[in-house]
């Protein structure tokens, strides 16, 4: 597919951090940078989006469900590990370049802070946020994949796991640079219209199902909040991130004109609409 919603808010970094990513990118841009992240690179260069396609696709590994966890981010180590992990799966790095680690680190640390901030209630324009997730222990992804287990691992009441997906649920009338849902109509839009965004899952445990269980766990918790109307964006392009959507029950609403999105300099999005509560379960 740290999918297919987005946050698009800028947020300071330190000297440091923009001192590192410049650094990197006096090399060739080794990566394509999604902005389905809360942040834009501060860069010479315009980030370009990172379009999943089959060569980010690799042999389905199956699912242990009984593993599986599905739920609210509750520590900052949870919240490091999403940011991992959403670097990780919206980029595409060349690890030949000099200081690419660095330059991940940097983009994983800038997130983590945008991510902390939105939940916290600091970011303008943003209600009640938080991060879901889906995790599995770490003895269950070691034969999988190393370095998923390095990047993405986080400890919970003593036990190791490893971060495999996870999205945001924002309470908000827009998110900035997107098309704005229509519904609830009137004052019900302060309160009771969210989206989604960051949603991914790690490329090794893609059509296992995981997008589908973070969007019905992302309802149920919609739901609790009082939301109404949940909406998604998806480039016009992304066929699978569409039959994601479209399978989880949400309908077509809208999408943005051709010449926004050659201003933002990304592909055209459409947006997504479900009523909540609906009846697709878990």
């Amino acid at each position: 597919m740290k999918g297919h919603l987005f946050l698009f808010l800028s947020h300071p970094s330190s000297v440091a951090k923009e001192a590192c990513i410049d650094h990197v990118l006096t090399s060739p841009p080794p990566l394509l940078l999604s902005p389905h992240l809360s942040f834009h690179a501060t860069s010479r260069r315009r980030p370009i989006t990172a379009v999943a396609s089959s060569s980010h696709l690799c042999n389905p590994t199956k699912l242990d469900r009984s593993a599986l966890k599905l739920a609210e981010a509750v520590s900052e180590d949870e919240l490091w590990a999403a940011a991992r992990l959403r670097i990780r799966t919206f980029n595409d790095f060349n690890p030949s370049v000099v200081g690419v680690e660095d330059y991940k680190k940097c983009l994983a640390e800038r997130e983590f802070e945008a991510l902390k901030e939105r939940i916290a209630g600091k970011r303008t324009g943003f209600g009640r946020v938080t991060c879901i997730n889906a995790s599995l222990p770490l003895s269950h992804v070691l034969s999988i994949s190393d370095d998923l287990c390095t990047t993405c691992t986080f400890s919970e009441n003593g036990e190791d796991r490893v971060l495999v997906g996870t999205l945001d649920l924002n309470q908000c009338i827009h998110l900035p640079d997107e098309i704005t849902g229509m519904k609830p109509q009137g004052i019900g839009g302060d309160f009771a219209r969210a989206y989604l965004s960051n949603v991914c899952v790690a490329k090794e445990l893609h059509r296992n199902g995981l997008g589908y269980m973070l969007i019905a766990k992302s309802k149920l918790v919609a739901e609790d909040w009082g939301i109404s109307d949940l909406y998604a964006h998806v480039a016009v392009d992304n066929e699978s991130a569409k039959n994601l959507y479209m399978k989880s029950g949400f309908v077509y609403e809208s999408d943005e004109p051709a010449w926004k999105a050659r201003f933002l300099d990304r592909p055209r999005r459409m947006l997504l609409w479900i009523a909540i509560p609906n009846n697709l379960d878990l």
